[in-house]
């Protein structure tokens, strides 16, 4: 008898290409911080031998700010290997589409119909005095995306995570999906950060991706991260947490201790799949 075996899915890597004329990196279209080129390319190509090395099944490609809102690496890489990859997009944001655009809801729709994204990456993060992501004018795309079933990962610091619980309570029709724990600052007080996150757990139409690295102050495993990393998974559960990252594959899948085997089961593909794989 044939067995279902879950995917292992790391749910978000960057990739790019510096060598290929179809998608060239250009500076005046980039929305990375400073604009600095990359030294070296993280192709779709070595996504797939960084997967079988590590025995991963499918990985979700977030959108990487060097080509900006020109999405034609990730919509290739998901076309070309559709049963490895699956695509988050960017569209709105700094150096992106103005969030006021009245053609964003369009593009969205096309990214998704015609292109076969799943969602956006929207990046609050760069614009830290402005509060844009639950500014009316942006109604239209949750809308948008929310009709569309889309999935919205959240690059944002803590302070704006009021911003995204105000629009994923407006729009539960879309998933959203925080990224790297919200940059929490494990150093400063729990009303400053952790708190504000783990209210959030009050929404079913929030995930979180624990990507362990972006907060912890120590060196691999994280363990510093740990204590809240059990307070996030006692109040959002492992059917909404997923994993990012290779090498933080097996922290999660051996080290953590709190864990059960039924929890890395969502933890390591099965909250993935229902997210990203439809």
């Amino acid at each position: 008898m044939t067995m279902n075996v879950t995917p292992i899915i790391n749910a978000a890597e960057h990739a790019w290409v510096l060598h290929d004329p179809r998608f060239p990196i250009l500076k005046e279209a980039s929305s990375c911080p400073g604009n600095t080129p990359p030294a070296s390319e993280y192709s779709g190509e070595h996504l797939l031998s960084e997967m079988r090395f590590h025995g991963i099944d499918k990985t979700v490609i977030s959108h990487v700010c060097y080509y900006g809102c020109n999405n034609d690496y990730t919509i290739h890489c998901v076309k070309t290997w559709p049963d490895k990859f699956a695509g988050i997009g960017l569209l709105v944001g700094h150096r992106l589409c103005s969030p006021d655009d009245p053609q964003n809801p369009s593009r969205l729709q096309e990214l998704v119909e015609e292109s076969g994204l799943v969602g956006l990456r929207l990046p609050p993060f760069y614009d830290p005095d402005v509060a844009w992501v639950n500014d009316p004018v942006c109604y239209p795309l949750w809308k948008k995306a929310e009709e569309l079933g889309c999935v919205f990962n959240m690059w944002m610091r803590p302070h704006q995570i009021p911003q995204v619980a105000d629009m994923a309570d407006r729009f539960p029709g879309v998933n959203v999906v925080i990224d790297h724990l919200a940059l929490i600052d494990i150093t400063a007080p729990e009303e400053d950060g952790l708190i504000p996150l783990l209210n959030l757990s009050s929404l079913p139409n929030v995930f979180i991706r624990t990507s362990l690295h972006n907060v912890s102050r120590e060196q691999m495993p994280y363990c510093d991260v740990w204590p809240f990393l059990q307070r996030i998974y006692d109040r959002f559960g492992p059917r909404r947490m997923l994993f990012a990252n290779f090498f933080e594959y097996m922290i999660m899948k051996e080290v953590i201790p709190f864990f059960t085997d039924e929890d890395r089961e969502w933890i390591l593909g099965k909250t993935a799949m229902g997210l990203y794989f439809r």
